[in-house]
């Protein structure tokens, strides 16, 4: 009975310990209390975090939407214009829609044809070289442009 009382003490103050460790800094009366304000916290918790999962839905549309693929091509169009006077520019969004700029540089003067790009293709006017060069590097990785 001595040694069965012992290992019951041993229990005993091991529970206690574990107690004084949950309960240290509280000053609660029970543990309703504790668990109704945790269900609070979680509950403005979740909301919080609904109202960030919105902004940031928000967030990556404007971002998909606004210009960020941008390429530059110069090139020399005719043997007798000396330099790379003439050049095609894309500009893209995150969908690959947007649309490129061309200026043909000649000696009687510069001309400037825009397509638009859907899905990075010209779905009404065919695109030279040089339009889809741009296209194709504006759609490059960063590191690799």
């Amino acid at each position: 009975m001595l040694i069965w009382n012992f290992f019951l003490h041993l229990a005993l103050r091991k529970i206690q310990a574990t107690n004084r460790e949950f309960w240290k800094g509280e000053k609660v009366k029970n543990l309703e209390e504790i668990l109704l304000g945790q269900a609070k916290n979680l509950k403005i918790l979740d909301k919080d975090i609904q109202e960030l999962y919105a902004i940031s839905n928000k967030i990556n549309n404007l971002a998909m939407r606004g210009i960020h693929k941008i390429s530059t091509i110069r090139f020399n169009p005719f043997k007798d214009v000396g330099g790379n006077q003439s050049f095609s520019i894309a500009l893209l969004n995150g969908k690959n829609n947007g649309i490129t700029i061309t200026a043909l540089y000649t000696k009687e003067g510069t001309r400037v044809y825009a397509k638009a790009i859907t899905a990075g293709e010209s779905p009404n006017f065919p695109l030279t070289g040089e339009e889809k060069e741009a296209i194709k590097t504006a759609l490059l990785p960063e590191k690799k442009k």
